[in-house]
């Protein structure tokens, strides 16, 4: 069995570190090693309502002023901030045991909670409209209000940051929270609970969090008429599905789902260095990042000098164990995803793409659910794996002739969640960058990423942002009052 130092098997409901009211629990698997770690609360409908319950009558009465006092609400995320700084090391730890996260890649988002938790006071939840072009008289005073009850519902990929992306911003706006991680990630979510438990003075029922196998018991919460609001990250297809189940009570739905980006490389790019990095980037946490780029387009003059490139570049990754710093490649989360990536490689192939390297389960381990770095050339744009999101390491490789017909092919997927343009001028990378239908977009590598960087897709991307002023805004309710 892989030897974790700390691990949390309880949730956290009404302020009370506790166990499934069934005792139920179950596996929380190693996937590189496909070992059993220990376990996790099962959380069955009966503990859904009780944290829905608690976080309910935190909010309704004001639980310490919770609502109400801005100073207050920094104060408490300032204490989970120091908690979580002390146990860095074994946040990360848990990152890369039960996530397969490359330990290279793990960190503790203590940067966006303090961001968040100086949101907390620094926001002018109170503005007077400017009046003078008003049809009425009178003066009106815009008020922001924090939502309710907050249903988090996060993955597996980047569990730590996502769970933080999500709680933070919704504490720090006054609201109250239920937190429910992926099965596979349970303790980044429990850890966190536990801290806030033992180390904040965080009101009880402000901060729910609650684990179970079974990835249905999301909808518990996104149908529940006493959460206000949900807020999710996760595929498209989840994202549906937790839209639909809202609907039937009008809440506010926030989702950050997937994406298909394209890089897009003009033929003044230095094309060595940037598909180096590119290969890279596509690999990193075995491709498992929706914002990744994982289309490349390149003018078909160099073309075969960019394929070629691409291909060598994917032989010098770097990947297995994810404990051993030196790679940036570990395993996919699960058999199930191990299936669906070595599917979508399979249709590459029967869809006439050309395989360059990689293609297959890794030989090199006998257990874990390792896929080769792959490249595919020569792509029909139309084909899945130009327009799905496969959700591992795999690159496609795609020619255009124009740049009109560039934009085209970055555009032309259901997905806009990011992109990228590379070029030695950059006036002419912006020009193109200002014609993707993308929530972002990096001219010459430059970072899109950041506490104060909203982040968030067109179309079947999502809808709404995360990070930055209009991620905070997301939790908040607007209102207007007039006076004479």
């Amino acid at each position: 069995m892989t030897t974790v130092t700390i691990a949390e098997p309880r949730m956290l409901i009404g302020g009370e570190l506790r166990d499934a009211a069934t005792g139920a629990a179950y596996d929380n698997l190693d996937p590189a090693t496909e070992e059993v770690l220990g376990v996790a609360a099962d959380a069955r409908p009966d503990d859904i309502d009780a944290a829905v319950a608690a976080a309910r009558d935190a909010f309704d009465r004001d639980a310490g002023g919770w609502t109400s006092d801005p100073a207050f609400r920094r104060r408490c995320l300032e204490q989970l901030l120091d908690a979580m700084r002390q146990a860095d090391p074994l946040l990360r730890e848990v990152q890369t045991a039960e996530g397969g996260m490359p330990t290279s890649l793990t960190y503790t988002p203590t940067d966006f909670l303090a961001y968040w938790a100086g949101m907390a006071t620094d926001y002018p939840y109170e503005t007077e409209l400017d009046s003078s072009r008003a049809i009425t008289e009178g003066r009106r005073l815009l008020r922001r209000e924090p939502f309710g009850v907050v249903a988090a519902i996060t993955p597996w990929n980047f569990p730590m940051y996502i769970n933080i992306a999500k709680i933070g911003p919704a504490l720090a706006a006054g609201n109250t929270v239920v937190l429910k991680p992926a099965p596979d990630t349970p303790w980044c979510a429990s850890l966190l609970g536990r801290l806030a438990a033992e180390h904040t003075d965080l009101p009880p029922g402000v901060l729910n969090v609650v684990t179970a196998r079974d990835p249905a018991a999301g909808a518990l919460l996104t149908s529940d008429p006493r959460v206000d609001m949900v807020s999710l990250t996760g595929s498209t297809v989840t994202g549906t599905k937790a839209m639909v189940s809202a609907a039937g009570t009008i809440k506010k739905v926030t989702l950050e789902l997937g994406g298909k980006s394209a890089h897009i490389l003009l033929d003044d790019a230095d094309l060595a260095a940037t598909i180096a990095t590119a290969v890279s980037a596509v690999c990193l946490h075995s491709g498992q990042g929706c914002a990744w780029l994982t289309r490349l387009l390149l003018p078909r003059p160099r073309y075969e000098e960019g394929v070629e490139l691409a291909a060598a570049a994917t032989d010098s990754v770097t990947y297995g164990d994810p404990r051993d710093p030196m790679n940036i490649q570990g395993p996919l989360i699960n058999a199930t995803q191990l299936d669906r990536v070595l599917g979508y490689i399979a249709s590459g192939i029967a869809d006439g793409a050309r395989l360059v390297t990689g293609g297959k389960r890794s030989e090199k381990f006998e257990r874990g659910y390792f896929v080769e770095p792959t490249v595919f050339v020569d792509v029909d744009p139309a084909c899945r794996i130009a327009q799905e999101e496969t959700f591992g390491p795999v690159l496609c490789v795609l020619p255009y002739d124009t740049e009109d017909e560039a934009v085209a092919l970055a555009n032309g997927t259901a997905y806009g969640l990011s992109g990228a343009v590379s070029s030695a001028d950059e006036q002419r990378a912006l020009a193109v960058a200002r014609r993707l239908r993308t929530g972002t977009v990096s001219v010459n590598g430059a970072p899109c990423f950041g506490p104060d960087i909203p982040m968030g897709g067109y179309r079947s991307s999502g809808v709404g942002r995360e990070n930055g002023v209009q991620g905070f805004e997301e939790y908040l309710e607007t209102k207007l009052i007039g006076l004479p």
